[in-house]
């Protein structure tokens, strides 16, 4: 009986090892934490297991972990209990991305920091900007709201911001900003194509900032388009973004792959809350073997990531230190 060369190539686990085209490494993995008010807080977010709010007093165990693992960076995300039509608090030096920025950096000057910069989480109306007397999102007052974010963020130690909010010429006018302020090498990764999306629902519980009326269909991309994702990323790109980012990632593979062909810049991917949530109840539940979330993350690599923002950077790091995936 003949054999393939294709099936000599599998016939053992070092030869499948020695061939495989793509793989996962913990370098690649950015991990998402969500800071909160008070003390003593770890506590777990229902929607999404293994997923905590932390108080800024108890980061330091959570950063030894992290870095432990061989995590290099984190991506901060600020839950406010002060919120008010213009999402003051979003900017101010005493906000809570901004203390537990000064805080991690406390605990680890090395650690690599980047701050999700969106106003959602801190105006009472739960838009991610200003809203006019027409009750739409005032797009040019919201970028001057957004780059005052980001320098607060800078300022507090932060080594790069991710503008989430999907205003049009914000990462321009966040580029200028940090330039004008001499952050000239603080980078930003833009969340260039940033789907209206039913995936997010848990991460909207987790930071407090679903809409209090309407939806965010107006400012965030419609779902059924492809070639749109492709405009936005032009446009941050020309506006001085140094990485691009597509959210959310399973159902939008088809777009990663897209802007890998279109640029030369790092490609991010956000694996989102309600996919992580799904991938977890399955397994948790049985359903699905725990290799299911590796697989997941190969298919976004394979997509053309080059960075994926996911709940499972822990895990997926563990894993990897124990050789589980050889």
């Amino acid at each position: 009986m003949k054999t393939t060369r294709m099936r000599r190539l599998r016939n053992s686990k070092a030869i499948r090892s020695m061939v495989k085209e793509f793989d996962i490494s913990v370098d690649d993995l950015i991990y998402p934490i969500f800071v909160v008010e008070g003390q003593g807080i770890k506590s777990e977010i229902p929607s999404m297991p293994d997923v905590f709010h932390y108080s800024l007093d108890m980061l330091e165990e959570e950063i030894k972990e992290i870095k432990d693992l061989g995590i290099k960076s984190i991506i901060l995300f600020g839950v406010s209990d002060e919120k008010d039509e213009m999402g003051s608090g979003a900017y101010s030096e005493n906000g809570i991305v901004q203390r537990a920025v000064r805080k991690i950096k406390e605990i680890d000057k090395t650690f690599f920091v980047i701050t999700d910069v969106c106003m959602c989480q801190y105006t009472s109306h739960g838009h991610c900007g200003v809203i006019d007397d027409e009750g739409y999102v005032n797009n040019d007052e919201t970028i001057k709201h957004l780059a005052e974010v980001a320098l607060s963020h800078v300022v507090a130690g932060a080594d790069m911001v991710a503008p989430s909010d999907m205003m049009d010429f914000r990462v321009d006018s966040i580029r200028k900003k940090l330039d004008e302020n001499g952050y000239e090498n603080k980078s930003i990764m833009s969340y260039s194509a940033k789907y209206a999306s039913s995936y997010y629902g848990p991460f909207r519980d987790a930071a407090h900032s679903a809409p209090g009326f309407g939806d965010r269909k107006t400012y965030q991309m419609d779902y059924r388009n492809r070639r749109e994702a492709l405009r936005e990323v032009e446009l941050d790109i020309s506006e001085g973004a140094d990485i691009v980012m597509v959210k959310p990632a399973l159902a939008y593979l088809d777009i990663i792959r897209d802007v890998r062909n279109y640029t030369n810049l790092p490609v991010a991917a956000y694996n989102v809350s309600g996919e992580y949530s799904m991938l977890k109840l399955a397994i948790d539940n049985g359903i699905l073997g725990e290799e299911a979330i590796y697989e997941t993350m190969i298919s976004i690599k394979r997509a053309g990531a080059d960075l994926i923002i996911t709940y499972f950077a822990k895990y997926l790091a563990k894993k990897l230190k124990e050789s589980f995936y050889e």
